[in-house]
């Protein structure tokens, strides 16, 4: 159903043609570049969903576990995944927001939680933007799931800096007591959604945050994940 109105969606918006190489499409993307696509597959951490050793927890979450207790990713953030994001992100490109929420959802397929809670963006961000874009790829993840769509649940308190090019003790120091959960969440289990992981630092101080509010199980859901440093 998602699949279909998304294709219908692609064809109203873009003519008939391949977002990415322009070429003829029945969707938003043609076979070819849907075929190219950086899917991830076995061999990640199940905490933190970078390269791992046959798919066991890495040497890092194992010395300090995040406080968010598994992570699930869709793509890599490479060429041309990073394209979609960026498009939906900075060029309110929103037609992509079911394609990219559609990848999603085929990755937690059957996954049992309580509510999906999209990453927040403050009140000055999100006025500047329009959207949220982690909300609107939420929108159909959750719908996929059949999971109840909390944006309430977790708020920003405050404007952050941009977090591109700080490293990932400036990007906790950065994000530190950024969100404010307002809500009482006991045993809830709890998917966040978000476009891209890069450190981690934005969904370590979410999970903390929402455990402090009574959460006994909360897990990402991203689009992309950028691949851990050299």
């Amino acid at each position: 159903m998602l699949a279909n109105s998304a294709a219908r969606l692609g064809r109203l918006l873009f003519g008939g043609s391949c977002f990415l190489c322009r070429g003829g499409a029945g969707a938003i993307l043609c076979e070819r570049c849907d075929a190219d696509l950086p899917r991830l597959g076995a061999g990640l951490c199940p905490r933190c969903a970078l390269a791992s050793p046959a798919g066991e927890p890495c040497g890092r979450c194992l010395a300090r576990p995040p406080s968010f207790d598994a992570t699930i990713a869709a793509l890599a953030y490479r060429f041309p995944a990073d394209v979609l994001v960026q498009a939906l992100k900075f060029r309110s490109e929103l037609a992509l927001a079911p394609l990219l929420g559609g990848l999603l959802s085929a990755c937690v397929a059957g996954a049992r939680i309580d509510c999906i809670v999209p990453v927040p963006l403050s009140a000055a961000r999100l006025r500047a933007r329009g959207f949220n874009q982690s909300l609107e790829i939420a929108r159909s993840v959750a719908a996929a799931a059949g999971a109840r769509l909390a944006p309430q649940l977790c708020e920003r308190t405050r404007d952050t800096p941009v977090q591109l090019g700080l490293s990932s003790a400036e990007r906790m120091k950065n994000v530190k007591g950024a969100f404010h959960c307002p809500h009482l969440v006991e045993g809830a289990s709890i998917a966040v959604v978000d476009d891209v992981m890069t450190t981690g630092a934005t969904l370590e101080e979410m999970a903390a945050e929402l455990k402090r509010a009574g959460a006994a199980r909360v897990v990402n859901w991203v689009v992309a994940r950028t691949p851990a440093p050299d």
